[in-house]
């Protein structure tokens, strides 16, 4: 039944007549002028009577009542009297009897019969014994439907044997039943000639049955009746009609071919080949007529349908008949296509990358995610909801949250940078139909780092206001090394990016601090002017926005030799005269830095070809600690440091370079001899960054320029730093 719901079936209703009509006459009375020289056995017509029952229940028969003169002939078709005339028994004599007074009864074939009486009057008239007479028994014409008005048919005609006055003839209709033929038609009383006088309708008469009289002049009148038959010749004025008797909508997209949308009907009222049809559909549609018996269609689909390409046909039918010229007509059927649940919610993108600040607000929306579905209704109304973590150990729900409704990312915590800076998970969409349907999209989070950790001070010097001791001698020179200050950051990128700066009481000027090294050097020799003692304040700050800082206290005591300096674990730095030793020194530096360099880099391209999308979560940021004789150390894991000891100096640099981001990044930063550095960001997707971090409302730092060292401290530095000069250490990392 789903298939195939409707089905045509004929049925003819048969309503069966009850005997509720008595017969009846149009007149009550009748007069008959019959003339006394008329012959025994002639014939009088009498009127018909008429009854509404058909069937048995119609006019059976008539009875006359008794008389000496006159019988009634009844002529029957099968059991229905098709006409009742008087027969003259007995010769007239109206010096006997002038008037005949007669009773004709008519009865149908009810039980009981009911019936009806007409009263006849024959009046005896004298001598006209002669009656007109017709050419022909039976006329036979045709008419064009839609003939034109005055439109001769034919011309009948009578003789009468009489002279003068009884042989004129006047030619009349006699009705008969329920058809006036006065309605269509006009005899000429005189000539006899029938013309057209009203619309002939094929459509409403095929042929036209009607009685003609001939009447003489004489008295009394004698006449005769003949019989006419007309038939109407159909021409093709009539269009065929399309009639949609059951029709289906909407439309399943999903329903199968053959599936019977609509019931059709053509019919045309014209006759012959003037009605006969056929039935098409104009223009690429998926559904055709199927002929099920002679002008009955079915419409059924015939291709597949899809509403969210269309959502509604306009199937234009035309039917056509056979006339010539042809006519035809149209009927146009709308019919809609209702949605079955055919498409899952899709993402614009597979991934979606998402940029949180640390310390963001408990419950603040981090991001917006959003799914189309072609479907309507319910089947295109969406959830959201979270799957399974990918990249943690610990439950994706813990720490963020999803609105079903509108695919809102709710943060349930505030991230740490320091602890945590990318996961990932997936969102899953979810249509409400039936069966529902679904799509994934991959979320990585990355967390921006903030600066909210102040620089470290490393043994062997300490913060928080106490005072360390270094000692030189007073014949130093300029250039002489007193000490290296050691700070990590436990931030990322330009947030944890360290500068020295010293302050010392108005007026010395006679020590300088490596603004990125951190190494504390006299600008010049003593002078007897100088004090023997000197406190100085090394200011340690980060490059952050707002830039954070550390400060540690170092009193710096002048002795007179360099065998009253008690210092362990330190060797004096080589003077410049060992230029042939620092030659080797710079040669092996350079070797070594080159040698490490290429093995890192390898190491990195091998990393990287191996990476998967789980590593992704996984990236630490590499910690790299350079040295000012040129040894590197390296460490993948995150927020670690490493003291060196060399054998030029007591003390190590330690730079750290966590990620701000993920591994497509890049970051170049070169650390000069002269204590300058300068850093290069290279972002290879940087408009989808900018995007990203522009959709959850992050704004990027800017580059920052490191601090420069004024035009005198420059020289001097790089006159004190001959040994570091065009070394140039390049750190990159993805």
């Amino acid at each position: 039944m789903l298939s195939n719901p409707m089905h045509l079936h004929r049925i003819e209703v048969l309503i069966t007549d009850i005997n509720d009509n008595a017969p009846s006459f149009r007149e009550k009375e009748m007069t008959l002028n019959i003339s006394e020289s008329s012959f025994t056995g002639e014939r009088y017509l009498l009127p018909m009577a008429n009854d509404a029952d058909t069937g048995s229940n119609t006019v059976k028969n008539y009875k006359l009542s008794p008389n000496e003169y006159f019988s009634l002939d009844v002529q029957s078709s099968g059991q229905i009297s098709e006409s009742a005339e008087l027969v003259l028994q007995k010769s007239l004599d109206r010096e006997r009897k002038s008037v005949i007074l007669l009773t004709l009864t008519a009865f149908d074939g009810g039980k009981p019969p009911r019936t009806g009486t007409l009263k006849i009057t024959v009046q005896v008239m004298d001598i006209n014994d002669n009656a007109p007479i017709f050419s022909q028994s039976l006329y036979k014409a045709q008419v064009p439907e839609n003939a034109p008005l005055q439109t001769s048919i034919l011309t009948v005609s009578a003789t009468d044997l009489d002279e003068g006055i009884n042989c004129e003839i006047v030619y009349s209709f006699i009705e008969r039943g329920n058809f006036n033929p006065k309605s269509l038609f006009s005899i000429n009383p005189d000539t006899g000639e029938i013309t057209v006088i009203g619309n002939i309708d094929y459509e409403e008469n095929a042929a036209y049955d009607i009685r003609i009289q001939a009447k003489d002049k004489g008295t009394p009148s004698r006449s005769v009746h003949g019989k006419l038959l007309v038939e109407v010749i159909d021409v093709n004025d009539n269009t065929p009609e399309i009639l949609v008797t059951s029709l289906m909508s909407p439309v399943k997209e999903d329903d199968e071919l053959g599936t019977v949308v609509a019931l059709v009907t053509v019919t045309d009222k014209d006759g012959g080949n003037n009605g006969l049809t056929d039935a098409t559909i104009v223009g690429p549609v998926p559904f055709k007529l199927k002929l099920n018996y002679k002008n009955y269609y079915s419409l059924v689909v015939d291709g597949p349908l899809d509403r969210e390409s269309i959502l509604c046909y306009d199937v234009t039918i035309i039917a056509t008949d056979e006339g010539s010229p042809s006519l035809s007509s149209t009927n146009i059927l709308t019919i809609d296509i209702s949605d079955v649940n055919d498409n899952a919610p899709l993402f614009s993108e597979p991934v979606s990358i998402v940029f949180v600040k640390e310390n963001s607000a408990i419950g603040s929306t981090i991001s917006h995610i959003t799914a189309s579905d072609p479907d309507t209704a319910d089947n295109a109304k969406i959830r959201y909801s979270l799957l399974g973590d990918l990249s943690i150990n610990i439950p994706i729900t813990s720490i963020v949250n999803i609105n079903a409704e509108n695919g809102d990312i709710i943060s349930l915590q505030s991230f740490n940078y320091e602890e945590l800076k990318t996961f990932q998970f997936k969102v899953q969409a979810t249509d409400s139909g039936v069966p529902p349907l679904s799509s994934n999209v991959t979320v990585n989070v990355l967390i921006l780092d903030e600066n909210d950790n102040n620089p470290t001070i490393l043994a062997p010097y300490s913060e928080l206001g106490s005072v360390n001791s270094e000692t030189i001698p007073y014949s130093a020179e300029a250039g002489y090394f007193v000490a290296k200050i050691r700070a990590v950051d436990a931030d990322s990128g330009y947030n944890a990016l360290l500068s020295y700066h010293l302050t010392e009481p108005k007026g010395n000027n006679l020590f300088r601090i490596g603004t990125s090294t951190g190494e504390i050097r006299t600008k010049r020799r003593m002078s007897d002017n100088d004090l023997k003692s000197h406190p100085l304040v090394v200011l340690v700050s980060d490059n952050g926005e707002p830039s954070l800082s550390a400060t540690v206290s170092i009193d710096v005591v002048v002795v007179e030799s360099t065998a009253d300096i008690q210092t362990q674990f330190r060797n004096v730095p080589l003077k410049e005269d060992s230029f042939s030793d620092l030659n080797l020194y710079l040669l092996i530096a350079i070797v070594s830095v080159s040698v490490v360099f290429l093995l890192s880099l390898i190491s990195l391209i091998a990393v990287r070809c191996h990476r998967t999308d789980g590593g992704f979560s996984r990236y630490s940021a590499p910690m790299i600690t350079t040295h000012p004789d040129g040894s590197w150390s390296y460490s993948k894991a995150t927020q670690q440091y490493d003291v060196c000891f060399s054998s030029d100096t007591l003390k190590s640099d330690v730079v750290v370079f966590p990620a701000p981001f993920p591994p497509v990044d890049a970051e170049l930063i070169s650390i000069n001899g002269g204590d300058t550095f300068t850093r290069t960001q290279t972002l290879p997707n940087k408009e989808k960054v900018l995007n990203a971090a522009s959709a959850v409302g992050v704004v990027l730092p800017p580059p920052l320029c490191p601090p420069t060292a004024s035009p005198s401290q420059a020289k001097e530095e790089r006159e004190t730093n001959r040994s570091n000069r065009g070394m140039e250490t390049a750190l990159q990392y993805r």
